[in-house]
């Protein structure tokens, strides 16, 4: 079915009464999007499928339904916002709403906190919201009218929510999977709208690439860290006894923290991980930033290449162990193992150390995963190609292993999109097996002709005249040609030479196959005979 034919509100209007009519069956609608516009889009037509049962039945609709982006796109406090980056923001919120931080502003009240976190989690928990469908600034306008952070507020509230509105990302990239849609019951139907370019969201959120300046940064992150360890050494050695013994009974234990202290997250990690112990080569804290250390050097000497090079990650791991004495089994652990220290130090600059994540997050895919990965090394990255700036790319290859988890925890999900094609296509990119899979033919020509009369054909006028009736009739994109040709379809066809600075308007295909009929706006006088028609 081809963009505007109704999907969206068809499938809202479908799952949403039956969620009414078997309330246990199916508890809540999850439906993803790629952007916020998108997004936004979803949720008018959400209001109006509420709208029309409200009309229906005269009563309101006891369905809550919700839109969750970023704390860029959702944060209300002045101070955060000041910054663009979204890294940046993430950052300054966490030094904001940390609960050590919230601590030691109870001790020290010159140590800033944030206004609206502090009401959320006095108040926020305890007064849920009225059913109805809230949008992005809908949800703004209501945190600041009670004074409360609307991205902490939704996150909490989606547990209570009807029908969620947000990002492919929310569940496929397992980063932020972790921590947002964790909780989320299986008797959800989760809806990927848009779904065209799936599998490239899927293999996007397990790649990596990595370059020398992020690598620079890396060490300069890891010495960063080895002052942060000597000085809470100094002050306070007990936290990282502590550290060390939660590390001891397994990440499970350790990785427990609050909402605002998500710190870094980490990428897909198979449960027995975290019922492990640490291996105790890392569980130290001067032990794992050595241990990193040797890592990212490694690293670096095999960015030292003049030729490309391909590999796998069994044969990359045995390339590592053999230079620098590096085992497999303590790199799957060392994205915990980062977070961890993170959280023991109590970080709030995390974007100093975004590098460090990244190199982290690496470590623990190449060593989790030997198949579906692919690892190349270039000696010239794209964007710079006339000096050297070696680049290494952890590709995957297999767009099922970052869907798999959503197949394999929710028992409906639905893959839609105007151009999904070819459609038996996709069962075997993402290694599953459809219940129903279906095509709707539908086509948006009309039999309409619109017979364009005025003072002449050959005269100015009536191209003019014939231009601003199109102009008003059909509002498409201005394109500027230069020294093109176009064929206008009449009964006589002339080979027209359109000049510079000539203005026309098309009509974009929706759906092949069908005939682009091209509407030429000019003030110059062309010769031709008969009548012109335009088909829409």
């Amino acid at each position: 079915m081809p963009s505007g034919t109704g999907k969206t509100v068809s499938l809202l209007s479908l799952i949403t009464a039956y969620m009414r009519c078997h309330p246990l069956d199916v508890t809540k609608l999850i439906y993803c999007s790629r952007t916020v516009p998108e997004l936004e889009k979803v949720v008018e037509e959400l209001k109006v499928v509420m709208k029309y049962y409200e009309k229906e039945t005269n009563e309101k609709p006891n369905i809550l339904g919700l839109a969750l982006s970023s704390r860029k796109n959702m944060c209300i406090n002045q101070e955060v916002l000041s910054h663009r980056t979204g890294k940046v923001i993430d950052s300054k919120c966490l030094a904001l709403t940390a609960s050590y931080v919230r601590k030691q502003h109870k001790y020290n009240e010159k140590i800033p906190i944030c206004e609206f976190y502090e009401e959320f989690d006095a108040h926020g928990r305890s007064t849920p919201m009225e059913p109805g469908v809230y949008n992005l600034d809908d949800l703004k306008d209501y945190g600041r009218k009670r004074k409360r952070c609307p991205y902490f507020f939704t996150r909490y509230m989606i547990q209570q929510a009807n029908v969620i509105i947000y990002s492919y990302y929310y569940l496929l990239d397992p980063k932020i999977a972790a921590i947002v849609s964790n909780e989320l019951n299986k008797n959800s139907v989760v809806v990927f709208d848009e779904a065209h370019n799936i599998d490239n969201v899927c293999i996007e959120s397990m790649s990596v690439t990595i370059n020398r300046q992020i690598l620079d940064r890396c060490s300069n992150s890891i010495e960063k860290l080895k002052r942060h360890v000597e000085k809470i050494r100094e002050i306070d050695e007990n936290k990282l006894k502590e550290e060390y013994h939660k590390l001891v009974e397994g990440l499970k234990d350790a990785r427990i923290a609050k909402e605002t202290d998500v710190i870094l997250s980490n990428p897909v990690v198979p449960t027995e991980i975290l019922e492990e112990a640490v291996p105790g080569n890392i569980r130290n804290a001067e032990h794992f930033l050595a241990f990193m250390k040797r890592f990212v050097e490694f690293l670096k000497t095999r960015l030292r290449i003049q030729h490309v090079v391909s590999e796998s990650p069994p044969s990359f791991l045995k390339d590592c162990s053999q230079k620098v004495c590096i085992e497999r089994k303590p790199l799957r652990f060392c994205s915990e193992r980062l977070q961890s220290l993170m959280r023991t130090l109590e970080l709030t600059d995390i974007d100093d150390f975004s590098s460090l994540n990244l190199i982290s997050n690496f470590a623990t895919l190449v060593s989790t995963y030997a198949k579906g990965f692919i690892i190349i090394i270039e000696p010239f990255d794209d964007r710079t190609s006339t000096y050297t700036n070696p680049v290494m790319h952890f590709n995957c290859m297999d767009a099922s292993i970052a869907i798999k988890p959503v197949f394999d925890r929710f028992q409906t999900v639905v893959i839609t999109s105007g151009t999904l094609s070819p459609l038996e296509m996709y069962p075997r990119i993402l290694d599953f097996h459809p219940v129903i899979m279906a095509t709707f033919s539908m086509t948006l020509a009309r039999p309409c002709i619109l017979p364009i009369l005025s003072y002449g054909i050959t005269g100015i006028f009536w191209w003019i005249s014939a231009g601003l009736s199109l102009t008003e009739l059909w509002v498409f994109l201005p394109v500027i040609l230069t020294w093109k040709r176009l064929l206008l379809h009449g009964m006589k066809r002339e080979l027209l030479t359109v000049y510079k600075r000539t203005n026309f308007y098309s009509l974009k295909l929706r759906m092949q196959p069908r005939p682009a009929w091209l509407c030429l706006i000019t003030r110059r006088p062309v010769k031709m005979d008969g009548v012109l028609s335009y088909f829409l």
